[in-house]
């Protein structure tokens, strides 16, 4: 049984259509990456798994229990479970590095503090940022921002971890970085990742798989050599770079919010 199933999932923000039959499952101990074109729901999608955006029709299980429709009692259990990264890894900046690590133990677990110390000091040992632990965020570089919310990320113990575009506006040294950061997180932490992507070259470094998105549904999920040798024209005009691009979902939402 896979660990999420995502089953004809719709999803619409007034008249702009993301979703008209979305269906994807994803195996435990996996690494994912979505692809695809601007504005095609790639983000969306972690967003439903987790319960910040509701579905409009279909059903999301993960571990075998419908987790799509419920309150926000209901997504509590599941967001334990489940971690996420944001674009912009989402610290804080009136709080160091090693409290931007300890708030989600501090506000959702209930951990002594020396638990808590041992949690944030390992998670800071796995992304390299042990020495930077009292620092405070706008002293950091952006791909150091984005390894501290995977720091906090990680401290939770998660089973799944999704990445929201995780390389956006990085070099490519340190896109290189978040890559091999990733993939090692994967294998030593046994979890299951989800990466929404745009870089190419992160997907094909990272996947054990990668699915996308296209025209409201996933119209290819395979491995890094299927991908690399499908005749799907769609598929090839996207990764050879010929995709034409469509208008912004997360631009949808801010204006919604």
């Amino acid at each position: 049984m896979a660990l999420i199933e995502i089953a004809h999932v719709q999803k619409a923000f007034g008249p702009k259509v993301v979703y008209r039959d979305l269906s994807l499952s994803v195996e435990r101990g996996e690494t994912l990456a979505i692809i695809g074109g601007s504005g095609q729901g790639k983000s969306v999608m972690l967003k439903l798994l987790i319960g910040l955006i509701p579905i409009d029709a279909g059903e999301i299980r993960f571990d075998g229990e419908v987790i799509s429709g419920g309150s926000e009692r209901d997504y509590a259990p599941v967001r334990q479970r489940i971690a996420m990264l944001f674009q912009s890894g989402a610290v804080f900046d009136s709080l160091d590095v090693y409290e931007n690590v300890a708030y989600g133990l501090r506000e959702h677990m209930e951990l002594s503090e020396e638990d808590i110390d041992a949690r944030v000091r390992r998670a800071l040992e796995n992304v390299g940022l042990s020495e930077l632990r009292r620092a405070w965020p706008t002293e950091l570089s952006v791909g150091m921002r984005k390894r501290v919310g995977l720091a906090r990320a990680i401290a939770t113990h998660p089973e799944v971890i999704l990445y929201d575009e995780p390389t956006t506006g990085l070099d490519p040294i340190r896109i290189k970085r978040i890559a091999e950061l990733i993939v090692r997180l994967s294998h030593s932490l046994e979890v299951t990742s989800l990466v929404v992507t745009h870089d190419m070259e992160s997907a094909y470094e990272i996947s054990d798989r990668i699915a996308m998105i296209q025209d409201g549904g996933i119209i290819f999920s395979g491995t890094v050599d299927e991908l690399r040798h499908t005749d799907d024209a769609r598929v090839r005009n996207f990764i050879e770079g010929n995709a034409p691009h469509d208008e912004d979902v997360e631009a949808l939402l801010r204006s919604a919010g």
